[in-house]
């Protein structure tokens, strides 16, 4: 089986041509900028010689029920989606990813995802988009469901490439990058880290949602609490930024000493509301974009249980950050997390369609920075009674519509919800 690929990830001007399946298996990585646990991964093909387009991962779905449908969504979203951005697919390639359960032959892991590849297969091809490629990777190994020729595609699978041998792991050094390890380490840095602290954070929210509570259930309690999220979220920004350079590995752990257990749940709280997320966004770029990212990730490992939903604001904005300043491999595992954490969460599920279409994240930022220009006008407009400027008009005159996406990090309609001490849902709203 001989099949020409081009890749048009980071490497793209290089032009490099992928020869079949042991090529594609190994490029997947580079592709995704992290190895996949666990995941469908589909890539869509452009042109005569298969160039690399829109990607998109999943979470395989655990129950055999689900795959006809996922399979169903996934082909519609990937296409669709293509369409949108001006090129339908020609072909599509599948990746089915997952290590063995304990004692579990990786042999049976690509016979036990079979039905899956084969309901993907279908879902495409019912759209008038062929698969050109589905693989299992398992184990160090990779089979081709599409390939019949056991000469070079045998029952007991093939071998991975030796890391860092292949043509695209060549042109990827070239180029300076780097896969940063497995789907599973790069969530870990967002997971609560299951330590015995965990109880006393728990605490803490339970304690912060009593007193907050029925502060947000009123509007001017609302706006106060959203005044003091904020104020608190610069301080913890700034705390974090002055710390002292660290290595990555105890960056985090530094972090996490850096805010209290109260600091850490009054933010988490607050960022429920809405409008108070959505301010928190404006902080995107420039010098604020590093602490920012930093804070968001250390609140999002502080959801602990039973208040884990709440970690999809924290992770939104995670992946927003990550998004605007370039890296999209982090932004698309925040994202999908986020989504893990609630389905629902409208501000995740806009960012994390716009990233995987490959839009560009600088129509959302202007549309930021208007707001937040609009405001500060607003405040002085009001410190200077008498005295009209450019800067006073309505804040709708700063706003610039994006063509392909909201004019703000959310339009939809917005919901509360949240939990109480006992882990019932408190007051929380996102559109």
């Amino acid at each position: 089986m001989n099949q020409r690929h081009e890749s048009n990830g980071p490497v793209d001007e290089q032009q490099i041509t992928l020869r079949g399946p042991a090529e594609l298996a190994d490029a997947l990585p580079y592709l995704m900028g992290f190895h996949p646990n666990d995941s469908v991964v589909m890539v869509a093909l452009h042109g005569g010689r298969g160039r690399f387009g829109g990607r998109l991962r999943l979470g395989i779905p655990q129950t055999p029920e689900e795959w006809p449908s996922v399979a169903e969504q996934l082909a519609e979203c990937l296409i669709k989606g293509s369409e949108r951005r001006g090129s339908r697919p020609d072909a599509i390639v599948i990746f089915l990813c997952q290590d063995p359960a304990e004692g579990e032959p990786a042999g049976r892991v690509m016979e036990r995802l079979r039905p899956l590849a084969q309901s993907l297969r279908t879902a495409c091809g019912a759209l008038d988009v062929p698969v050109l490629e589905a693989l299992c990777i398992s184990d160090g190994r990779y089979w081709s469901y599409c390939c019949p020729d056991g000469r070079c595609c045998p029952a007991e699978g093939n071998r991975m490439a030796m890391p860092g041998t292949s043509v695209m792991a060549a042109a990827a050094a070239y180029a300076g990058i780097q896969v940063r390890g497995s789907l599973r380490e790069m969530e870990s840095r967002l997971m609560p880290l299951g330590t015995a602290a965990e109880a006393d954070q728990q605490r803490a929210l339970d304690s912060m949602g009593v007193e907050m509570v029925p502060r947000l259930l009123d509007e001017a309690g609302r706006k106060a609490v959203g005044r003091e999220t904020l104020d608190l979220a610069r301080r913890l920004m700034k705390r974090l930024g002055e710390a002292s350079p660290t290595t990555p590995s105890l960056a985090d752990i530094n972090d996490d000493r850096l805010i209290s257990h109260d600091e850490a749940a009054s933010v988490i709280l607050g960022l429920q509301d809405r409008d108070t997320r959505d301010r928190a966004a404006e902080w995107m770029e420039g010098s604020e974009a590093d602490s920012a990212l930093r804070l968001w990730r250390a609140l999002s490992r502080r959801c602990v249980s039973p208040y884990e939903e709440h970690a999809a604001a924290p992770l939104a904005l995670a992946g927003w950050v990550s998004w605007s300043t370039g890296d999209e491999p982090a932004a698309r595992v925040a994202l999908g997390l986020a989504l893990r954490m609630d389905p629902h969460y409208t501000f995740a599920q806009l960012l994390h369609e716009a990233c995987n279409q490959g839009l560009d994240p600088e129509t959302l930022r202007r549309c930021l920075r208007g707001e937040r220009s609009a405001r500060t006008g607003r405040r002085s407009h009001r410190a200077t009674p008498g005295v009209r400027s450019r800067t006073t008009r309505p804040a709708t005159s700063h706003r610039r519509k994006a063509p392909s996406g909201p004019s703000r990090p959310e339009t939809a309609a917005r919901r509360r919800s949240g939990r109480t001490a006992q882990g019932r849902r408190t007051h929380r709203s996102d559109g």
